[in-house]
């Protein structure tokens, strides 16, 4: 009889269930496990930190739609992919965990690296389990990668311990499943559809708001053909972004305070009524305003604010749905309403203030003057990673994406220290694939240095990824060489220093190129251009360019402050 071993079946399931790229750091006792996926033919694809390897793996789950898996060892290891997980959870991105765990005659032992990580992992997850014997491994990983796809997407934790992942077994006793299918496919009702309609039928200042749900769902087909038949505005969330390209000329990102704030009926398209969309209530909001809510998840609906209907199920289908009930009526929303003339007035002002702040000559650039070069020289079909805090607020207006799952970002859970692992994630993607997207990753120098290791990790596989570290000195701002030294002769930093400084000019540039990267020291806008259009001609690893900004630069003045409470 064949014997078979744990790592052997692990790796042989996930295969099964379709996965095709793993992300960890291996020890003891999963070592074994990442030889035996790549013997399968699973991409493995090592990295320095667990939990950007879990930011990676649960990327893969977004932009495929089959969850990436990550490996982890015991103890501290599967600790630092929890934060991975969180964030999977809260974006709703699916993702399958597995790791190592003490040998079971060992446990409350005291073992090695001994955690009790199946309950532990059952706060960050979707479902978290042990086989009960090798035989069982097959059927748990299929579970959890059916759960992490089904209703709303998220993590699930498979443990392993450490005797099972060596223990042997005969193949004829273990209890092999197929490939979980995709998801099934629901429709909302259609008296839910009718009222729906009726309420965006009788609106006089619509709005439509496209989240990730509607990017990870793949609906940009037909909700293109929503908003343009129905001469709809739309409004995307930070990766809502390219499910409808930003230049499409009905979308209001330019005067996104003033669309949420005056509309008196909007249709939530795979968008939670959040923090990012400040809950759906006053002042931020119309406090009369009608919601039309289409979810996959019927907890959701009615959080915070009840919606004036509520349409349950795959938001393909029902932008499906409502699609036809515009095409059986003829309705169109009319181009000449003064709800258009004032949201085109404010995206006209708001413009013309951009404009100002990025043709100031004066050095060190300003964020503005940053972004507005970089946006020229982007690539339309790039892959955009960002985040930051003014970094990933202004590139989130300036930075145009055209394609749907073309964002990466801090996300639902506003989590830094994300880009990195998003961005290995990608390009190893764009790779694979041969689509030849370019993956450009735009961070702050803070939330660079959450994971700026991985460099390492790209350079060893030699992904072509663009870094842009926009670098100001500090957590939303710094201090100049000048002020830092003098600091420093007043006496100790850590009683004086600011706790938003960071080391003044850092240089993230030699960073990269010790490990081999391309890296570029930028301080002028004839120095960015040229920095840039070299790394995006550069196909041979990665690239950062270390951009040396004003200190002080600051976002313009907000009429909200959408995504930041930080006055400082």
């Amino acid at each position: 009889m064949e014997e078979v071993t744990g790592a052997q079946l692990i790796a042989e399931a996930l295969k099964a269930q379709n996965i095709e790229y793993m992300f960890g750091i291996v020890g003891v006792p999963v070592i074994e496990v990442a030889m035996a996926a790549q013997a399968e033919g699973i991409h493995y694809v090592g990295m320095r930190n667990e939990q950007a390897a879990c930011y990676a793996a649960s990327a893969i789950g977004y932009l495929t739609g089959r969850p990436g898996a990550c490996l982890v060892v015991s103890g501290p290891g599967l600790i630092h992919a929890l934060g991975g997980m969180a964030n999977a959870n809260n974006n709703c991105w699916p993702v399958v965990v597995i790791g190592g765990s003490s040998d079971q005659n060992q446990e409350t032992s005291g073992a090695f690296q001994e955690f009790p990580q199946v309950e532990a992992c059952r706060l960050y997850s979707k479902f978290s389990a042990r086989p009960s014997s090798l035989g069982a491994i097959p059927s748990v990983i299929e579970k959890a990668v059916r759960t992490s796809m089904y209703g709303r997407p998220g993590a699930c934790y498979v443990d392993i311990s450490g005797d099972m992942v060596n223990g042997k077994v005969e193949r004829k006793d273990v209890r092999f499943v197929s490939c979980c299918p995709p998801p099934p496919v629901s429709m909302a009702d259609h008296t839910a559809v009718m009222e729906a309609f009726a309420v965006l039928k009788a609106a006089k200042n619509p709005l439509v708001v496209i989240g990730k749900g509607a990017a990870y769902g793949r609906a940009e087909g037909p909700l293109r053909d929503l908003v343009d038949l129905g001469g709809l505005p739309f409004l995307p969330t930070p990766m809502g972004k390219g499910v409808l390209p930003d230049d499409h000329p009905n979308c209001v990102s330019a005067a996104r305070s003033r669309a949420l704030l005056q509309a008196d009926v909007i249709l939530l398209l795979g968008a939670r009524l959040n923090w990012i969309l400040h809950f759906g209530l006053p002042p931020r909001f119309n406090p009369h305003v009608k919601i039309i809510q289409v979810d996959l998840c019927a907890e959701e609906m009615g959080n915070n604010v009840r919606p004036a209907a509520a349409l349950l199920g795959d938001i393909n289908t029902i932008a499906s749905q409502l699609l036809e009930e515009i095409r059986k009526d003829g309705w169109k929303y009319p181009s000449n309403t003064e709800w258009w003339t004032t949201l085109k007035e404010k995206m006209a002002a708001n413009a013309k203030t951009t404009m100002a702040l990025s043709l100031q000559p004066a050095e060190p650039m300003n964020y503005y003057t940053v972004f507005h070069h970089v946006s020229q020289l982007l690539p339309r079909d790039c892959i955009i990673v960002s985040e930051g805090a003014n970094t990933m607020d202004i590139g989130r207006t300036m930075l145009l994406n055209a394609l749907p799952r073309h964002r990466l970002d801090a996300g639902t859970f506003g989590t830094m220290g994300v880009g990195l692992g998003f961005a290995i994630a990608a390009a190893a993607l764009q790779g694979a694939q041969g689509s030849g997207h370019r993956v450009v990753c735009v961070e702050g120098d803070s939330a660079f240095g959450f994971s700026g290791m991985e460099v390492e990790t790209m350079c060893r596989y030699k992904l072509p990824v663009v870094i842009i570290v926009v670098n100001n000195n500090g957590i939303y701002s710094g201090v100049d060489p000048q002020t830092w030294s003098e600091m420093a002769e007043m006496g100790d930093l850590t009683t004086i220093a600011p706790p938003v400084t960071l080391l003044p000019e850092a240089r993230y540039d030699e960073v990269m190129r010790a490990f081999g990267g391309q890296g570029y020291l930028v301080r002028t806008v004839e120095e960015l251009r040229s920095a840039l259009q070299a790394s995006l001609s550069y196909w041979e690893g990665p690239s950062l360019l270390n951009i040396l900004i004003d200190p002080a630069s600051d976002r313009k003045q907000q009429e909200f402050p959408w995504l930041t409470r930080s006055n400082l």
